[in-house]
């Protein structure tokens, strides 16, 4: 078995060396072109790879920040809204308080006036009564003299004879008496 990994060992470095004069392995070109990569990974590294790691660095702080800042802003929008709400409440009470305060106002003012209506109808209509009452009079009175008058006149055509004063004032009284009973 060692004797096969010698052999597979040789055969791996004749090919080896035949890929190399195939290829055109030259030491000093080969060594010059390491040189020059060496070179431009240690200038990309140093020009390029260190400004873009600090680049990306630097945008990967302001995206912490922009995050924190959209943080802290929706905290500020939760505590504005509960501000908000706690206000409307606030505003809500506040008027129906007011609306409550209103609608006894009226019913107090309501109360008033009815108070104050029933009183000035109450006074009309005790004037009315006493209007009435001062117009019946008046026509009662009016109606003795005129039904008086009309017994005067009827007794002074039934008899054919003229009455004296003192005749058609007793008639006038006796005509009253009747219409008072």
């Amino acid at each position: 078995m060692n004797s096969m990994l010698l052999l597979a060992a040789g055969t791996l470095q004749d090919t080896a060396r035949e890929t190399a004069l195939t290829f055109g392995l030259d030491w000093p070109h080969f060594i010059a072109q390491c040189i020059s990569f060496a070179i431009v990974a240690f200038l990309l590294h140093r020009f390029a790879y260190k400004p873009v790691l600090k680049m990306l660095e630097e945008r990967k702080q302001r995206i912490a920040e922009s995050l924190a800042n959209a943080e802290r802003i929706k905290e500020e929008l939760a505590k504005t809204e509960q501000a908000r709400q706690e206000i409307l409440a606030q505003a809500n009470a506040q008027a129906n308080r007011a609306i409550e305060e209103a609608r006894a106002a009226a019913a107090k003012v309501l109360e008033t006036e009815t108070q104050k209506a029933i009183a000035a109808a109450n006074q009309i209509i005790a004037k009315a009564n006493e209007a009435n009452a001062a117009e019946i009079a008046r026509l009662r009175a009016e109606l003795k003299r005129e039904i008086g008058r009309l017994a005067v006149q009827a007794a002074m055509q039934v008899t054919g004879k003229i009455l004296t004063p003192e005749d058609q004032k007793r008639l006038v009284e006796e005509t009253n008496r009747e219409l008072a009973a």
